[in-house]
Parts: structure tokens; C-alpha cells; sequence
């Protein structure tokens, strides 16, 4: 019987696209006969893995967990998509992005790539997901992992539908002071969706670039209207900033509108209860990355 190498079942896995485990047991069968092998995974009909590579995975679930840690707690969300909402609502999908977001816990893994190398069940994430395109037959990723630490933090989970999992998973960090509000402010990013924290978090070439955009627009505007040019040098810089204002309240939470009660700001809301933001995160079923 030849030797079952990590060569072999590469050799065999990059001819047939079938999955790690699948061909292991094939080569087991045929004791380590390639051709063999082959033979009983064309037989046994397995599906190629490599084929659903290509195929859209944007449904899916998100799971996540909050734990205590030595600081405070730390938040965890793991997005596992799918092809299809059907194989999405099913409780062993369920079960397997529950255990995805338990590898990654264990590892204190922040991205994907850190939990797609986690240990899990002997072997490692990222293995454990190849096999499951085998077993849930449709191309299985995980999409996107965020961790989110803080004295305090939240998590909402919202649902399309009662019969669905998880579709939006947004997790705030708080001070103690804000832990009141917590809930409230988890709904509202999960609802609105920022993009940053506070003004000085928007990236300057975000900054600058919608700074470019409100300037050529409100220059054309005024042009167009027939103002001179030194009223538009004029007058121009004040309707600019009035449109990055208006960038700012719609994506960064501390400005933007509380959906609760519009006259106030998540800024104002956190102020009133004492208390700050720490951090935020938010996930959402097929918003992570472009396949």
C-alpha cells in the first residue's frame, strides 16, 4: 500500500476538485492507488468542490457572541454565506457557523484569514469549510470576522424573517457610562449603517475627495445660475462645508440622527447618559467583499 501523502491527496484533490476529506477516504479505499481513487470518487458521484468555487455566495448567516474578558467583554461576529437562503436556514448550517464562530473565539481571531487557520475538529477552519461545500452541496465561505472589545459591548442581530438566521449583526463597545444606551445604539447601526465613529475617523481621502466633489458641484451650480466669479470664491466654501456636514451626519454614527427621535444626534444620546463609544462594527450577509 503506497503512503498516503500530503502530496498525493493534493494530486488527486486538484485533478477530481474534490474536497480533503472525500478524497483521503478514496485513497484510503484504494490504498493510495491514484487512479483508483479517482475511480471511486467519479463513482461515488462526488460533487467537485472546485466547481462551486466559482458560484456566488452571498446568502448565509451571521453568528456571534459576546464574552467576558479580562478587561471587559469582547464582541465576535463570523459571517458563514452560502449560495442559497434555503441551506442558510437550515439548523446544520446553523450549527456549522456556530462552530466556526467557536474556532474563531478560541483563537481570538480578529479577520478571516485568522480564522480560517484555527484549529478546529482535529483539522483546521479553512478545511472544515472546503468540506462543508461537500456537504451542504453549494460553495461555502466565510465572508467577513469582526472583534470588538470594550469595557462593555452590545450585540443586535436582526432577521429578515422569524423562519431566517441572522442576516445583519451589529456589535457597539461602550464605557460603563454608555452601557445604558448600548442596545439603542446597536439598533441604530444595524438600521443605518455608519461607516465611522467620529468625524476624525473618515479617512482623509474620503475627506478630500467628497471636498473635491462639493466644491466642482456647488462651482457648476453657482456658474450655472450666473453668479459672478468672486461671489463663487465667495460663498462657495460655506456651501461646501454645509455638504460635508451633511456627508458626516449620514456616515458617522456620533452624527447622524437618532432614529429614536430625530431632534438629537448619537452623539447627544451618549452624552446625556454619561457615556461614550468605544468601538463599532457591523456585518450584513453578502456586503462583505466582491467574489
Amino acid at each position: 500500500m503506497a503512503a498516503i501523502t500530503a502530496a498525493l491527496i493534493k494530486q488527486v484533490r486538484e485533478d477530481t476538485g474534490a474536497g480533503m476529506l472525500d478524497v483521503k477516504n478514496a485513497l484510503t479505499e484504494a490504498e493510495g492507488d491514484v487512479a483508483r481513487a479517482k475511480e471511486i470518487i467519479r463513482a461515488k458521484g462526488i460533487q467537485a468542490a472546485g466547481k462551486r468555487e466559482g458560484r456566488k455566495a452571498q446568502e448565509g448567516t451571521i453568528a456571534s457572541v459576546v464574552i467576558d474578558s479580562a478587561d471587559g467583554q469582547t464582541g465576535y461576529a463570523v459571517e458563514l454565506n452560502s449560495e442559497t437562503d434555503f441551506v442558510a436556514k437550515t439548523p446544520k448550517f446553523v450549527e456549522f457557523a456556530d462552530s466556526v464562530l467557536n474556532a474563531a473565539v478560541a483563537a481570538s481571531a480578529n479577520d478571516v484569514d485568522s480564522v480560517l487557520d484555527a484549529p478546529m475538529n482535529g483539522s483546521t477552519v479553512r478545511e472544515e469549510v472546503e468540506e462543508a461545500a461537500s456537504l451542504f452541496g453549494e460553495h461555502v465561505k466565510i465572508g467577513n470576522v469582526v472583534k470588538v472589545e470594550g469595557p462593555h459591548v452590545e450585540i443586535y442581530a436582526h432577521r429578515k424573517s422569524a423562519e431566517m438566521p441572522p442576516s445583519i449583526v451589529a456589535i457597539i463597545a461602550t464605557d460603563e457610562g454608555g452601557a445604558s444606551v448600548a442596545h439603542d445604539a446597536a439598533l441604530q447601526i444595524s438600521a443605518m449603517s455608519p461607516r465611522w465613529l467620529a468625524r476624525e475617523d473618515v479617512d482623509s481621502d474620503v475627506l478630500e475627495s467628497e471636498r473635491r466633489v462639493a466644491m466642482d458641484k456647488t462651482t457648476e451650480e453657482l456658474t450655472a445660475k450666473g453668479k459672478p466669479e468672486a461671489v463663487i470664491e465667495k460663498i462657495a466654501p460655506k456651501i461646501v462645508e454645509g455638504r460635508l456636514n451633511a456627508f458626516y451626519k449620514e456616515n458617522v454614527l456620533l452624527d447622524q440622527a437618532y432614529v429614536k427621535d430625530p431632534s438629537k444626534s448619537v452623539g447627544d444620546l451618549f452624552a446625556e447618559a454619561g457615556g461614550k463609544v468605544v468601538a463599532f462594527a457591523r456585518v450584513e450577509v453578502g456586503k462583505s467583499s466582491e467574489e
